[in-house]
């Protein structure tokens, strides 16, 4: 009952917002006539009306039939009021109740306010998580920023979170503050009603908090609810000056580890990042191809700020799942914007390099199938792994994968990978092409003259190390045909092939220029 109303109109209906106790004593009502009664009672019913009082003694004696009939057939409680009982007195006696049931739901409400503040300044947010399910009767979950399930109470409570993680992500796509219920009786797949709030001061949510109950939140739960999401964007959102001062040391600590200057990086790095010092870490380069370049100082700030709205900002999006991966399995991470680009410092065989490949591998598998989008413009160099006295030269590996990546149309490239391969991959850049036609363009065009094979009596020649035999039987020609052949290749090029710089040269333009 949400108040008491007193009204004669034969329709208050349109005045009526439901959970009205309705007051009347049948001046303009047909009280008498059943089927007046039936189209009355139906209409307050169907408006949420909750009861109907009657005062007896003042235009009928006692409750006509026709209406206790029809409250009867609706459900709708049906009150007889006495002449000596004023219509005021029970106004007064609902609004004391109402408000009785306001101070104590405040008062729970403070009450869970200081529970869960306590378990969150004691326990963390499992804490807090678990204060809050037995606030609501039901269960709360937290959920990271890609959607995983971090912690949740009850323990039972943990399977059954996992299974709105689709909708945490959806939410994520909505700005700061956002809610949503995806459970309940409306939500056939689901038999708990379940509210989820994103956490976060800025556009893109940083966590998410779902809570299962059996039914509606009360003033006290939802009192209890938003206690915990104050509480929880505190814990899981740092403010923007404690993200400043941590970025200035992590290109703090970056930078003196470039300079060669380990014992001083470890002293400044701290708590904060010494524990990444302390075993072999790979570096990672990351960067946007110029014609992704349109957003880079803004995309620069927001990561620079914590405040990034990743949506079509790649090195944004890498970054988030490098730190997610990190957050969960309690690694550090050091993550440095350099200008248009992105240095990032992970453990090596730890959760956040691990995360930077399969998202590289994903985008790649991607833009093969021809799903590519905004955040598939990205190239990533990775490292070797390497300690801190070597982190100049990790810092270089990386940004020769990243170079590599960029000319093979790649998104990730690993430097280890690149030293178990073949060179003859990275003869398809377009400079080495054109050294090639312009070493090798006087023996094509001899041989297009139709006074013999140079191109082929050179390739066979130097695939066999210059034995003369073995290269002519594979032509099927004289040895001394063959000699006279690489008499004229040394006179039209003018080099002599007992230079072993110039074999090695012409071989390799050989390579770079043999069809596919």
């Amino acid at each position: 009952m949400r108040w008491a109303h007193v009204s004669e109109l034969a329709d208050p209906v349109p005045y009526m917002e439901g959970g009205e106790l309705l007051l009347i004593t049948a001046l303009k009502l047909d009280a008498e006539d059943p089927e007046a009664m039936r189209r009355y009672v139906r209409r307050l019913a169907g408006a949420g009306v909750v009861g109907l009082g009657f005062a007896v003694g003042v235009n009928y004696e006692e409750i006509p039939k026709a209406l206790v009939d029809a409250a009867e057939e609706e459900g709708l409680p049906l009150l007889e009021v006495p002449r000596r009982t004023p219509f005021l007195a029970i106004s007064k006696e609902v609004s004391a109740a109402i408000a009785a049931d306001q101070y104590r739901a405040v008062t729970a409400g403070f009450a869970a306010q200081r529970e869960l503040t306590r378990q969150a300044l004691t326990d963390g947010p499992e804490g807090l998580l678990a204060a809050l399910a037995s606030q609501v009767d039901g269960w709360a979950a937290l959920y990271d920023a890609s959607g995983a399930v971090v912690a949740s109470a009850p323990e039972w409570a943990g399977r059954r979170a996992a299974r709105f993680t689709a909708d945490v992500e959806r939410l994520r796509e909505r700005p700061a503050p956002a809610s949503a219920v995806v459970g309940g009786p409306e939500h056939s797949d689901h038999d708990d009603r379940v509210e989820l709030h994103s956490l976060g001061t800025g556009r893109r949510p940083r966590a998410a908090l779902a809570v299962g109950t059996a039914s509606t939140l009360g003033t006290a739960e939802r009192y209890a609810v938003h206690s915990a999401i104050a509480l929880l964007t505190l814990t899981t959102e740092r403010s923007r000056s404690f993200q400043a001062a941590e970025q200035r040391i992590g290109v703090a600590v970056l930078r003196m580890l470039l300079a060669g200057e380990p014992d001083h990086a470890r002293a400044v790095a701290g708590d904060l990042y010494g524990g990444l010092l302390d075993a072999p870490f790979r570096v990672l380069v990351a960067d946007e191809p110029a014609s992704a370049r349109a957003h880079a100082d803004a995309s620069s700030h927001a990561r620079a700020s914590g405040s990034a709205d990743r949506a079509g900002d790649p090195l944004g999006r890498l970054v988030e799942v490098v730190e997610t991966a990190a957050a969960r399995s309690g690694e550090t991470v050091l993550v440095v914007p350099e200008g248009e680009r992105l240095v990032v410092l992970a453990a090596d065989g730890g959760a956040a390099a691990a995360a930077a490949v399969s998202y590289g591998t994903a985008l790649e598998d991607a833009r093969a199938s021809g799903s590519e989008g905004e955040e598939d413009d990205l190239v990533v160099g990775l490292s070797a792994p390497a300690g801190p006295i070597a982190a100049a030269a990790a810092y270089k590996q990386a940004e020769q994968a990243l170079s590599v990546a960029r000319r093979r149309g790649r998104v990730l490239v690993e430097h280890e990978r690149l030293a178990a391969g073949s060179v003859l991959p990275l003869l398809a850049d377009d400079a080495v092409k054109a050294f090639a036609d312009g070493l090798l363009r006087a023996l094509h065009e001899h041989d297009a003259t139709g006074r013999g094979d140079l191109v082929a009596s050179l390739r066979a020649w130097l695939s066999r190390h210059g034995q003369w035999d073995a290269a002519a039987a594979d032509l099927g020609v004289h040895r001394h045909t063959l000699r006279y052949r690489m008499r004229r290749v040394e006179e039209i090029l003018g080099r002599s092939l007992d230079d072993p710089d110039v074999r090695m040269e012409l071989w390799l333009a050989l390579k770079a220029t043999a069809p596919e």
